[in-house]
């Protein structure tokens, strides 16, 4: 118990400084100012817009991860896991590399009149990148435990792929497709490495909650704090609502 209690301290106490650093008296006027407030409906259209798009792309991802038991599904899984385990300024930089004015696409892009790299669109892309794993790989987990005789059994009766999909796979999975979903629009509102690389900081365009606070370490570490247990508090909602009491953690 003595080392479990220690792990338990590492991970509690620093939370536990930041809410006793927080300024209560003070705290509306930190989180409301222009720069937060844009900061913030920023971040919360982003990651609604990069959770969207989660859903669009991931579902049939897992779908096609769960089915197949083919040597390439282990290399794509690997892929899938891979922004899992990057530093999220690499992922940044490898977006830049790719959708960047003098990336391998983005010069092609340019050429239609399309840019990408320090707008908001690149933002809601660094977010995808490090938030659509998270619903791929809860999904697929999913997937895995339910049994496929009841699509096999839909399929032989006449319906068409579509309808198994909608009326028989996805509502079996339903809880682990909403805890996914739930997970990749906290991801997506957390981000900051891949984002403030790929998309900069521009007020209103670019600058996410999470690069606000690390500009507003600077200059105003109060803001920071109180910016900080806002996005704490909103991490410990997403937890709440993923494993809820009587909930499988798997």
């Amino acid at each position: 118990m003595v080392p479990a209690l220690v792990g338990l301290a590492l991970l509690v106490l620093p939370v536990a400084g930041l809410v006793l650093r927080v300024e209560w008296r003070d705290f509306l006027s930190l989180v409301t100012t222009e720069e937060s407030r844009a900061a913030l409906g920023l971040s919360l259209r982003t990651a609604a817009a990069s959770t969207a798009l989660c859903v669009v792309l991931g579902v049939p991802l897992a779908l096609a991860l769960a089915r197949s038991s083919a040597r390439w599904a282990s290399v794509v899984r690997a892929l899938v896991l891979l922004p899992l385990v990057l530093p999220p300024v690499v992922g940044g930089i490898a977006l830049l590399a790719t959708f960047g004015r003098r990336g391998w696409l983005g010069q092609h892009l340019e050429a239609f009149g399309i840019e990408i790299a320090f707008t908001t669109v690149a933002v809601v892309l660094a977010q995808t990148f490090v938030s659509l794993p998270f619903l791929v790989v809860t999904l697929e987990g999913a997937l895995r435990a339910v049994d496929p005789g009841y699509a096999d059994v839909a399929a032989t009766l006449g319906a068409a792929p579509s309808r198994v999909l909608s009326r028989v796979s996805l509502p079996l999975v339903a809880p682990g497709l909403i805890a996914g979903t739930v997970l990749s629009f906290a991801r997506a509102l957390g981000e900051f490495g891949a984002t403030v690389t790929f998309a900069g900081s521009l007020q209103g365009v670019t600058r996410a909650l999470p690069t606000e606070i690390y500009l507003q370490r600077e200059v105003n570490p109060d803001a920071a704090i109180a910016l900080s247990f806002l996005l704490v508090a909103v991490a410990l909602v997403v937890i709440a609502l993923v494993h809820r009491p009587g909930r499988s953690p798997w």
